[in-house]
């Protein structure tokens, strides 16, 4: 890790220090929405440090700007900083001038369609926009076109993700786009780029479950030392940190094969891989605390149900698996081994 990135993840822990207190996490799933803690993550250009210079971004390297993401998922702050970096890239990529603010991307349920007419108006439903009522402006994005519509005074239906960050359904007829363009494949675009988010995400919330973990196991003392010099909880900590560095790894893989834009089987092998970590490693890390990690009271949930969550959007691992197995049927036989060894 380099200098500026030592720089990056300082700022952000410092942020989230000042601005994201457990009572901030508490008014954030009552519905509140935490508008110092978004002005800080703004003031020092993290909300655009996906873009390039040319967009209004810092000049951040693509892996720098999904470090910075990373490590907000470690500390489970609750904003749509993931969202905001899509929409972003979906934008510059299309030549369109971003909007200011916190920004959403629809749609995000792979049988929704938006149909995007003549590039003034579009149509469709759109379920489970994230953080739709607090979003000003959402990137939408039909099959090859890409726009920009307003959703401030957003009034319908708000439901909630197991980790009670704000999901939104909403059905256009014939809305009008503020702004629009041509971006070849859009919709499948957008799908990749919320499984990379998504995958970067529950890589940093899998960290701070082993966190937490170890240091669980260091405090609690059970038939006189700490239960983490039992031999039965060594093993479950040695493999929920497998299961973490074998999400980073993968992580790391598919943002350095997405610099300029998402690498379809890269982003496929990390969503399948750290979908699967998810489940195993939020399971170890409940045992690992027993029943004080079941309680609001500690921190542990604000990962694992973001775990839980995230797994499942923008598609989960059985649906990313059947994706790799098919494309690498559809490669031949002779192509598997050169494919596995490139990796």
């Amino acid at each position: 890790m380099n200098g500026l990135q030592q720089d990056l993840l300082n700022t952000v822990d410092r942020i989230c220090a000042e601005h994201c207190p457990r009572t901030l996490r508490e008014s954030a799933e009552a519905g509140e929405w935490p508008a110092a803690l978004w002005r800080a993550l703004e003031e020092v250009g993290v909300t655009k440090a996906a873009l390039p210079e040319a967009a209004g971004g810092a000049g951040l390297e693509f892996g720098d700007a999904m470090l910075a993401l990373r490590r907000s998922a470690y500390h489970a702050v609750p904003v749509p900083l993931a969202e905001t970096m899509i929409a972003g890239r979906l934008l510059a990529a299309a030549g369109l001038q971003v909007p200011e603010g916190a920004l959403t991307i629809a749609p995000v349920v792979q049988s929704d369609v938006l149909d995007i007419k003549s590039k003034k108006t579009f149509s469709g439903e759109a379920r489970r926009i994230p953080w739709g009522n607090h979003c000003a402006h959402a990137v939408v994005a039909g099959e090859n076109e890409i726009g920009i519509v307003a959703l401030k005074g957003f009034t319908g239906l708000i439901e909630k993700n197991l980790a009670g960050e704000p999901r939104a359904h909403a059905s256009f007829n014939a809305a009008p786009l503020l702004a629009s363009g041509s971006l070849p494949g859009a919709r499948a675009r957008l799908e990749l780029e919320g499984a990379l988010v998504r995958s970067v995400q529950m890589a940093g919330a899998l960290e701070r479950a082993l966190a937490y973990s170890l240091q669980y196991a260091g405090e609690r003392v059970q038939f006189g030392r700490p239960i983490g010099k039992f031999q039965a909880v060594q093993h479950l900590l040695a493999v929920l940190a497998a299961q973490a560095a074998a999400s980073s790894a993968a992580a790391d893989a598919a943002v350095e094969a997405s610099a300029q834009a998402p690498d379809g089987f890269a982003v496929a092998v990390a969503k399948s891989r750290i979908g699967e970590a998810a489940g195993k490693g939020a399971e170890i890390a409940h045992q690992v605390h027993g029943a004080m990690g079941f309680t609001r009271e500690h921190n542990l949930h604000y990962s694992t149900r973001r775990l839980w969550s995230w797994r499942d959007e923008f598609g989960n691992e059985t649906y990313w698996q059947s994706r790799l197995g098919r494309e690498i049927a559809a490669r031949g036989a002779d192509a598997l081994w050169p494919m596995l060894t490139g990796l």
